[in-house]
């Protein structure tokens, strides 16, 4: 915290150490959604901060810009320091191992459980259409087909107010990371990253056109004016979500492409704070507030305290946070937890969360990514043995055996959700 404020230091120069704190700022976003959701799954009302925000935004957007912005960051930095299918293995590790498993012990575990309370047997559960064996096979390839497990939960508060059953809403976003991964995949492959930066700036620019032009279009303080329907016929896409939450992606993946130009100091963050309270106060969220917001959340990254750079450092459970979150909060609903207040109930549901979370780190994501190194095994022949040793007779290690743990640089490669 001593550095001038109007220090010209880039973002470079600002991640040339492995110390931040993404892992802090992830689970930070995580609970946001969390606490986001536990009116509306609570007590059937709605989150009160779109009236703070005139209807622009609520806490939990605000946590999935943020999710979305360290990912736009980090994962563009990965793609561009290793090759593509090392890229998209790291991926698949990281976002598939815990979502396949949640999936699980949603349809398993919480939906008998569920069932249990409700119907007081598991008559029909796994019969009914729609049960948890569906659940699982129409959801594993990460576009959410089915919501609801044989017709339950629609007793709970927000069963009620929405009339449809749904066990973990939260798991939507994750569609449109993984359609920002193979988005940054395929610039890395044509060369973009390296060779053509200013092409990010010309999508992200064309993604702002549509936003202004929602603006433009709003009658009174805008929110977002974007279409909500199926994006070009594909019903599990969002338009309004698609273009701009990729925005977000973008405007993180351009800290990282310019980093040598991009200053991230005090005297910016302080602007950045200014305009993102005027926009969520006045209006503009959508084209001055994103902006701010992502330079706000990478100036925190690496402006926060020592002790909050240790947070998620060995251990992250913010995606299992991210993912378990939902069911918790409706499972809780159930059992009328939101009768002893909105604080009681949020540390309830916080304490369950990490109670799932905790061993989907250890026993699942940490052991899926300690295989990110992993190659296929290669057949040795003799005269290849033979080969690889000196005039001494001594072993020469090849170069699939170098050691590349720093390949992708001092920044933890984990984006998430």
């Amino acid at each position: 915290m001593r550095a001038p404020i109007w220090t010209r230091r880039t973002v470079d120069s600002a991640f040339s150490a492995p110390d931040n704190s993404f892992g802090f700022l992830r689970l930070l976003f995580a609970f946001a959604v969390l606490v986001s959701h536990s009116l509306p799954l609570g007590y059937g009302e709605e989150d009160p901060g779109g009236g703070l925000s005139h209807g622009q935004t609520v806490l939990g957007e605000i946590g999935i810009l943020g999710f979305f912005t360290i990912s736009g960051f980090l994962i563009t930095r990965s793609a561009g320091r290793v090759p593509l299918p090392r890229y998209l293995w790291h991926r698949g590790l990281r976002i598939l191992p815990g979502l396949w498993v949640c999936l699980i012990v949603t349809a398993f575990v919480f939906a008998p459980v569920v069932a249990l309370i409700e119907r007081g047997s598991l008559a029909g559960v796994f019969t009914e259409p729609g049960g948890p064996f569906g659940y699982v096979l129409n959801n594993l390839a990460i576009a959410v087909r089915q919501y609801g497990i044989s017709g339950l939960l629609l007793d709970t508060p927000y069963g009620r107010l929405t009339g449809t059953s749904v066990f973990d809403g939260s798991l939507w976003s994750l569609m449109y990371e993984v359609l920002c991964y193979f988005m940054v995949a395929g610039l890395a492959v044509i060369g973009v990253l390296k060779r053509a930066r200013w092409a990010v700036a010309v999508l992200a620019a064309c993604l702002f056109a549509v936003i202004v032009r929602d603006f433009l279009a709003a009658p009174r303080i805008p929110g977002p004016q974007g279409d909500h329907g199926p994006f070009l016929g594909i019903g599990a896409l969002d338009t309004y979500s698609l273009v701009y939450l990729t925005y977000v992606f973008l405007l993180g993946a351009l800290f990282e492409v310019y980093r040598r130009r991009i200053v991230l100091n005090d005297a910016g963050a302080i602007i950045a704070a200014v305009v993102l309270a005027a926009s969520l106060r006045f209006g503009g969220f959508d084209v001055v507030g994103y902006p701010a917001f992502a330079y706000l959340v990478l100036w925190l990254a690496v402006r926060l305290p020592r002790p909050f750079q240790r947070v998620g450092r060995r251990h992250d459970y913010s995606y299992g946070f991210y993912i378990y979150a939902f069911p918790v909060q409706q499972l809780l609903a159930l059992l009328g937890a939101p009768g002893l207040g909105l604080l009681p109930y949020v540390l309830l549901t916080t304490a369950g969360t990490f109670a799932l979370a905790i061993p989907s780190w250890h026993l699942i994501e940490r052991p899926a990514m300690s295989l990110k190194h992993w190659k296929p095994r290669q057949r040795t022949t003799a005269g290849d043995q033979a080969s690889a040793t000196n005039s001494r007779g001594e072993p020469v290690p090849s170069a699939g055996t170098t050691h590349t743990s720093l390949a992708e640089g001092p920044l933890p490669e984990r984006g998430r959700p």
